[in-house]
């Protein structure tokens, strides 16, 4: 019997802070069809921006293959971001590559624009679970914000044809910032509550240095906290697991569960899990990284998995990052890799 090509014996890999490899995220493309002001404003991704080209692009192989390769090393969950990765074509081939092994968990991020027409194949392909980003209920409100007039109810049509194929649970991430859409909080609540949907509302962060990020505009979570407290009785509950960056709070009356993510004024370093490979091969530490470290070279230098595995835990191994904790108004002014590069 042939060997399964993504049968692993992890050998768990420790950063400097003790904070094991279990996560990977993995852009498969720097494109996207929104330009929301707080990632890909129009003002720099624009008609003339240069994305990167095919050629330059992972493949699928080389994606399957580094994967494999870090499922060496005790990585037990994949997700795909981009960009947004349901405009990069055949992806459903990638899944398939990926799900090969059934116990890998791997789900993928969306705007939730292409959901609705692709959710079906996803799930056929593989994908388990799905988390569409969704910034407000109020169409004018999400439309201003993606700044391409795409409507609100497409996107929630994708949420439910995911939901009916069981790409679940969904979970909506929402970025709030304030005197754009903090008013829309409540409302997101009560119309996902009682759905199985598990909202995430995410404080406006100091990714990249083309958002004009400004600390008046980050609402804190303990402040969206007590705005649905107000209105919803809700508690804490434990992480699901160690390194999970939302704080979990379910409903008193047991119709599901919220979370929030305070990725300014609440440092959650400590017990991060995660690294990022860029669409083009570029290993981040951390989402506020400021460079990476370029895999696809050895790839197309054919160099073996041993070598290629190497690499990688020379960097892990000495993997210090910590920027939540050292976070300064200097610091937050450092030019780091945008989002839409190494995904969320």
């Amino acid at each position: 019997m042939p060997s399964d090509p993504m049968t692993h014996s992890a050998s768990t890999l420790i950063d400097t802070r003790g904070r094991p490899l279990r996560d990977l995220r993995v852009s498969v493309t720097d494109r996207c069809n929104f330009r929301c002001t707080y990632c890909m404003p129009k003002e720099v991704f624009g008609k003339d921006f240069q994305f990167l080209e095919r050629e330059q692009l992972l493949s699928f192989g080389e994606i399957h293959r580094l994967v494999r390769i870090f499922r060496d090393h005790g990585v037990e969950k994949v997700r795909l971001t981009g960009g947004e990765p349901l405009v990069r074509r055949k992806l459903e081939r990638l899944i398939e590559m990926l799900a090969y092994h059934e116990d890998l968990d791997l789900t993928l991020t969306t705007n939730g624009s292409l959901l609705r027409q692709k959710a079906a194949d996803l799930k056929a392909a593989g994908l388990k679970r799905v988390t569409v980003s969704l910034d407000s209920l109020d169409n004018d409100t999400f439309t201003r914000m993606n700044d391409v007039d795409f409507p609100v109810s497409k996107v929630l049509e994708g949420i439910e044809e995911a939901d009916r194929v069981g790409l679940r649970p969904v979970k909506i991430n929402m970025v709030v910032k304030r005197g754009v859409n903090d008013d829309s909080v409540v409302e997101m609540a009560r119309f996902f509550k009682g759905t199985g949907h598990i909202v995430r509302f995410i404080e406006f962060m100091d990714v990249g240095s083309t958002n004009g990020w400004q600390m008046e505009h980050v609402v804190p979570s303990r402040e969206l906290v007590e705005k649905i407290r107000a209105e919803f009785p809700i508690e804490p509950v434990d992480a699901n697991y160690r390194g999970e960056v939302a704080e979990r709070w379910r409903y008193l009356d047991g119709s599901g569960e919220v979370g929030f993510i305070s990725s300014v004024t609440q440092a959650f370093c400590k017990d991060c899990t995660r690294t990022r490979l860029s669409a083009e091969g570029q290993l981040f530490t951390c989402l506020f990284a400021t460079r990476g470290t370029d895999l696809r070279a050895l790839l197309r230098a054919d160099a073996s998995d041993e070598e290629i595995s190497a690499a990688i835990a020379k960097v892990w191994s000495a993997r210090a990052d910590r920027y939540s904790e050292i976070r300064t108004a200097e610091t937050a002014k450092l030019r780091k890799v945008e989002m839409s590069y190494i995904g969320g």
